[in-house]
């Protein structure tokens, strides 16, 4: 499949920053943002220690990232209820956010 998509990617840096916090956003990004219609590509984790190389951005503990199928599909994520229910639980334990969006080109390889 190859085509225009929507990368949403989402950059959270904890107020504390321990290994319960972020498995506890990691659990509750899998949980609330799977089931959502028109995800493409779904993925969560941790800041990799290892790789502090002079370019990465390190000021952040866990990053999402989410393709959708277009900017239709986003745009309802956006408002749906078990997103809304993510932010609501999760917002109190974020020092800051930060968001990337982008089309994108599709292609399987």
């Amino acid at each position: 499949m190859s085509g225009k998509a929507l990368a949403h990617n989402v950059y959270f840096q904890l107020n504390e920053s321990t290994s319960a916090n972020r498995q506890a956003l990691i659990a509750a990004a899998r949980k609330y943002l799977t089931v959502q219609p028109g995800i493409l590509f779904f993925a969560v984790g941790e800041l990799a220690e290892e790789l502090a190389r002079p370019v990465n951005d390190r000021e952040w503990d866990v990053g999402l990232h989410i393709v959708f199928t277009d900017q239709a599909a986003h745009d309802a994520y956006q408002v749906d209820a078990s997103h809304e229910q993510f932010v609501a639980e999760q917002k109190s334990n974020w020092k800051r956010v930060r968001v990337f969006d982008s089309l994108v080109e599709v292609v399987r390889v």
